[in-house]
C-alpha cells in the first residue's frame, strides 16, 4: 500500500511542479508568438519594399543625372555641327585667299562673339569652343589657348568621340570633341577642312554630382575604366577607391544595380552609362544608413518583446513561488495524510492566505491524529476487556464442574478423591489467579491439563489420556485456559457418555506457519449437519442454548491470533469427536488474514454438546 501512495505522491509532486508553471509559460509564449511572427513578416515586407523603392529611386535619379549631362553634351555637339556651317566660320577658312585685313578682323570678332554667347548660356555648364582652319593654319577660341595651330593636334584627336584627358597645366581634366564636315564625310581632314573643337571641364560634371548628392543619400562619381574618376567634392575617397578597385575587377553593365559589401557593410551600387562620354555614372548608397531606422525599429521591438517575456516569466515564477508551491506543499501533505501519516505539519514562510490554510490543515491533522489514537486506545482497552471477560466466563464454568465433582465425591465418602480433587483444584486456581499475565507457555497449560485429567480419572476410572506434544510446540505462548475447556468438553460429552473404556488423545505439530493441537476422544460423534452447525456457531454471537466454553475459547483465540485462528470440529479417527486448535505463529502474522480455516470433513454419527 505504501509504495502506491509514494507513487501517487511522486506523480502529484511532478504535476504540481510543472503543470501550472509550464502552462503559464506556454500561454505567455503562445501570446507572444503570433505578435513576433506578424511583426517579423511585416518588417520583412517593409524592408523589401523600402529596399526595392530605394533601388528604383536611385536608378531613376541617376538616369536623370545622366540625361542632364548627355543633354548638355548634345547641345554642345549640336552647336558644333551648326557652327561648322556658319557663314562666318566658312569665311574664316578662306580669308587668306580673298579677304582684306579689316574683313578678317570682323570675321574673327563675329566668330568669337558667337562662341562666347554659346559658352555663357549657363553657369553650371561652361563650355569652350575653338575653330581650326586647316587651310589658313589658324585657330580662333573663346578662351586662352596654349600654342597655335597644330596639324598633329588635329590628326591625333579626330576620332569622332569625346576624349577625356589632362592638359598638363595643373587644371582639371577636360573632355574634347572635334568635328569637321568635309565633302559630306564627317571627321575627314582634306587639307582645307574647317574643324570645330568643343570641350568642357570635368568640374562641370563634378558640379552636377554635388547637386545630385545634396538631394539624396548616395555618393556619386563618374567612372571610366583606365581614366581618373570624377568624384564629388565631399566624396568618401577611401570608399570610392575601394569601389573603383572592385569595379576594375568586376565591371558593371552600362545600366545595372548590385549590392556590394565594402568595409563590412552592404552598399547599393547603381550604374547608368552615358550616351556620349563612353563612361558610367556610379552612385553608391549605404543600405545601413537608409534602412537603419527600420533595423533599429526592429531591434527595439525585439528588445521590448524580450523584456516583456522576462517580465511575464518573472510574474510566472512569482506566481509559482507564492501560489503553486504552497498548493504543491498542501497536496503533498494531503497525500501523506491519505497514506496514514498524521504527524505531517505545514509551515508557511509568508503571512498570507496560505498561512491560514496551513494552520487549519495542521489543526485538522492534529485532531485526526488525536482521534485515531483515542480510537486505537479504545480498541485496545475493549479488546483487553473482552479477553478478560471471556476468561472470567471460562473460570466459573470450570469451577462449577469441579465443585460438582467434589460434592459428588463427598457424598460418596471418597475422601481420597476429595483430597486429590481439592489438591488439583488448588493447584489449578493457584495457576489461574496469577493475573499478572494473560499469556502462558503451552507447557504450563499442559501441566494444568494433567491435573485436570487426573481429577477426572479419579472420578471415572474408565478414562485414560495420552499427551504427545513436541518440545518446540510446548514453548509457544498461548492464552491461559485455552485447552482446558476443550478437554473438559471431551471428558463430559465424550468418554463420560460411553459405557466402555474411554481415551482422550492430545497431539500437536507445527505446519505452514501455524501451530495445530488436535484433541480426539472415542466417544459418540455427531452427524455431518451437526458438525457444520457447530462450526458455524463459533463465528456467530453467543446464544442462550449454546454452551459458552467452546465459543469463548474460539473467540479468545481469534482475538489473539487473527481470523484464521480458532477451533474447528470434525470426526475423529478413533470414532468419536475431534477438536482442532489452530493459531498462527506470531513470527508470521500475515498468515492470520490469509483466508478462513479449512473445515474438518465430518462423518455420520450422533453426539450432544
Amino acid at each position: 500500500m505504501q509504495p502506491m501512495f509514494e507513487a501517487v505522491a511522486a506523480r502529484g509532486k511532478s504535476r504540481g511542479r510543472f503543470s501550472l508553471f509550464a502552462k503559464m509559460n506556454s500561454l505567455i509564449a503562445i501570446l507572444f508568438l503570433p505578435i513576433i511572427l506578424a511583426y517579423t513578416y511585416s518588417n520583412d515586407v517593409t524592408f523589401h519594399v523600402v529596399s526595392r523603392e530605394l533601388q528604383t529611386s536611385s536608378a531613376r535619379q541617376l538616369a536623370f543625372l545622366s540625361s542632364q549631362i548627355d543633354s548638355r553634351v548634345n547641345q554642345m555637339m549640336d552647336f558644333s555641327l551648326t557652327f561648322s556651317k556658319d557663314p562666318n566660320a566658312r569665311d574664316f577658312n578662306g580669308l587668306n585667299l580673298w579677304g582684306g585685313r579689316y574683313d578678317r578682323m570682323q570675321t574673327r570678332y563675329a566668330i568669337q562673339e558667337k562662341m562666347r554667347l554659346q559658352s555663357g548660356v549657363t553657369d553650371i555648364w561652361p563650355a569652350r569652343y575653338a575653330l581650326h582652319s586647316q587651310q589658313n593654319h589658324q585657330v580662333i577660341a573663346n578662351y586662352d589657348r596654349r600654342g597655335e595651330y597644330s596639324e598633329d593636334y588635329l590628326k591625333r584627336n579626330m576620332s569622332g568621340k569625346w576624349i577625356y584627358g589632362d592638359e598638363g597645366s595643373g587644371q582639371p581634366p577636360y573632355f574634347y570633341w572635334f568635328y569637321t564636315d568635309s565633302l559630306g564625310e564627317q571627321g575627314l581632314l582634306t587639307g582645307s577642312s574647317l574643324v570645330v573643337e568643343a570641350s568642357f571641364s570635368s568640374d562641370n560634371i563634378r558640379n552636377m554630382l554635388d547637386t545630385y548628392k545634396a538631394g539624396g543619400q548616395g555618393d556619386p562619381f563618374y567612372y571610366r575604366k583606365g581614366d581618373l574618376p570624377i568624384l564629388n567634392r565631399s566624396a568618401d575617397r577611401t570608399l570610392s577607391s575601394e569601389l573603383i578597385a572592385y569595379l576594375d575587377v568586376h565591371p558593371l553593365e552600362r545600366t545595372a544595380q548590385r549590392i556590394v559589401e565594402l568595409r563590412g557593410q552592404d552598399y547599393l551600387v547603381s550604374s547608368v552609362g552615358s550616351a556620349y562620354l563612353d563612361g558610367q555614372l556610379i552612385d553608391v548608397v549605404p543600405l545601413g544608413q537608409v534602412l537603419g531606422p527600420i533595423s533599429s525599429s526592429r531591434n527595439l521591438f525585439y528588445l521590448s518583446i524580450v523584456l516583456l517575456l522576462l517580465l511575464g516569466v518573472s510574474a510566472s515564477v512569482l506566481l509559482y513561488r507564492n501560489v503553486q508551491r504552497p498548493i504543491r506543499k498542501l497536496m503533498n501533505g494531503l497525500l501523506r495524510v491519505q497514506s496514514g501519516d498524521y504527524t505531517v505539519r505545514l509551515h508557511a514562510r509568508n503571512r498570507n492566505e496560505f498561512s491560514f490554510v496551513f494552520e487549519r490543515f495542521n489543526d485538522m491533522s492534529q485532531r485526526i491524529q488525536e482521534l485515531i489514537e483515542n480510537v486505537f486506545n479504545e480498541k485496545i482497552r475493549a479488546r483487553e476487556a473482552t479477553l478478560k471477560q471471556l476468561q472470567a466466563q471460562i473460570n466459573p464454568h470450570f469451577l462449577y464442574n469441579c465443585l460438582g465433582y467434589i460434592i459428588n465425591m463427598a457424598q460418596m465418602k471418597d475422601e481420597e478423591a476429595v483430597v486429590s480433587m481439592a489438591f488439583n483444584l488448588s493447584a489449578y486456581y493457584r495457576y489461574t489467579t496469577r493475573m499478572e499475565k494473560e499469556i502462558a507457555p503451552l507447557e504450563e497449560e499442559v501441566r494444568l491439563l494433567v491435573n485436570y485429567l487426573d481429577i477426572q480419572k479419579l472420578r471415572n476410572g474408565r478414562i485414560d489420556y495420552v499427551i504427545d506434544l513436541p518440545e518446540e510446540l510446548r514453548r509457544q505462548d498461548i492464552p491461559r485456559l485455552m485447552l482446558q475447556p476443550i478437554v473438559e468438553n471431551a471428558v463430559i460429552h465424550g468418554v463420560a457418555k460411553s459405557y466402555a473404556s474411554g481415551e482422550i488423545r492430545i497431539t500437536g505439530q507445527s505446519e505452514d506457519g501455524f501451530c495445530v493441537i488436535v484433541i480426539d476422544d472415542d466417544g459418540p460423534g455427531l452427524s455431518q449437519e451437526e458438525y457444520a452447525a457447530l462450526n458455524r456457531k463459533m463465528d456467530e454471537e453467543l446464544q442462550e442454548e449454546m454452551g459458552c466454553g467452546l465459543w469463548n475459547t474460539h473467540q479468545r483465540i481469534a482475538h489473539q491470533f487473527g481470523s484464521r485462528s480458532g477451533l474447528r470440529f470434525g470426526p475423529s479417527p478413533a470414532g468419536g469427536f475431534r477438536t482442532e486448535i489452530r493459531w498462527a505463529i506470531p513470527e508470521r502474522p500475515e498468515l492470520q488474514a490469509a483466508g478462513p480455516l479449512m473445515p474438518i470433513v465430518p462423518i455420520p454419527g450422533n453426539r450432544n454438546v
